[in-house]
């Protein structure tokens, strides 16, 4: 049976473990430490904890000014918030000035879904992606989070990190490799590479197995890093397979899909297909309606992964 754990456990339980290991990690949060797990970073360490209120850009600004004097701050808000209301403060007073300054965007992707269309980030991982010297972290569930914040603080430089809110399934374990920029291969295929990022690990591996029923080999690579993206993996992979097929908890535009076709355009053209939304506008719902709405399931992954094939 499948267990399921919100990313955001994770998340408290690595950011705990690094405030008791290093004093330079401070927390900022805009108002939300309650549903984005932070008020467990500010029980244990309230001299090192903002509520910054509902102001992202200053938020990101203040974190800027805490990274110049040597700290290593995490600035924490909901994602669609984050990266957009914020998205000049992140890009000059952190990017553009090298702070190393870990933003981080909670509530992301169809997690946010209950709480209104207008709270449902599908363009963060573009609007974060564009930035130079921004790295883009969308870990596969909370035990991967944990791994992923720990490598975010020994970063040096600015990285974003994708929080999901509600339950997701465990993919991963503690014995799961993770390095920022690498590429993990899941399975072993001949015929077509699916590659995930996110929480979308979970559906791509059953796709890949509804593949098989059908006597399709199927390749899964899981990028939980889309920048900088592991270039020689999905080359390689393609190479062998000849067809790749992108899967996102996001839009296609600008995300994991784009950031696959371009490294094929230059390193090894085949067939590709996108899995994600459409260049859409996110709806009102819950989690689970939203992933049936936008066809982000193993069944519809499975058939896309078909049609990259017959275009070989």
């Amino acid at each position: 049976m499948t267990t399921t754990t919100e990313p955001r456990e994770g998340y408290a339980r690595a950011l705990i473990e690094l405030g008791h290991q290093h004093d330079d990690v401070f927390v900022l949060d805009a108002d939300c430490a309650k549903s984005n797990y932070t008020n467990r970073f500010r029980d244990e360490f309230p001299d090192r904890f903002f509520n910054m209120g509902i102001a992202e850009c200053d938020i990101v600004g203040t974190a800027a000014g805490m990274a110049a004097l040597g700290k290593v701050p995490f600035a924490n808000a909901y994602a669609n918030f984050l990266t957009g209301r914020g998205y000049d403060q992140v890009r000059i007073s952190v990017a553009y000035s090298g702070r190393n300054v870990k933003i981080v965007g909670h509530n992301a992707g169809t997690s946010a879904a209950q709480e209104g269309a207008t709270h449902l980030p599908l363009e963060d991982i573009g609007l974060m992606r564009a930035i130079p010297d921004m790295t883009v972290i969308v870990p596969a569930d909370s035990c991967e989070m944990e791994k992923a914040v720990r490598a975010a603080y020994e970063f040096d430089g600015p990285v974003y990190l994708r929080v999901g809110k509600l339950k997701v399934p465990d993919v991963t374990t503690a014995d799961t490799p993770f390095e920022i920029g690498k590429a993990i291969r899941f399975r072993e295929g001949s015929d077509v590479t699916l590659i995930s990022t996110g929480n979308m690990l979970f559906e791509t591996l059953k796709a890949a197995e509804i593949l098989a029923e059908k006597g399709v080999s199927a390749e899964v690579l899981h990028m939980h890093t889309v920048k900088p993206i592991d270039s020689e993996a999905i080359a390689e992979s393609a190479r062998k397979t000849g067809a790749v097929v992108t899967v996102e908890e996001h839009s296609i535009l600008n995300g994991l899909g784009s950031a696959v076709a371009e490294t094929l355009c230059e390193k090894y053209p085949v067939p590709l297909r996108r899995v994600g939304t459409k260049d859409v506008f996110g709806l009102s719902g819950t989690m689970d309606e939203l992933m049936d709405y936008f066809g982000l399931r193993a069944e519809p992954i499975a058939a896309t992964a078909l049609e990259a094939i017959q275009a070989k």
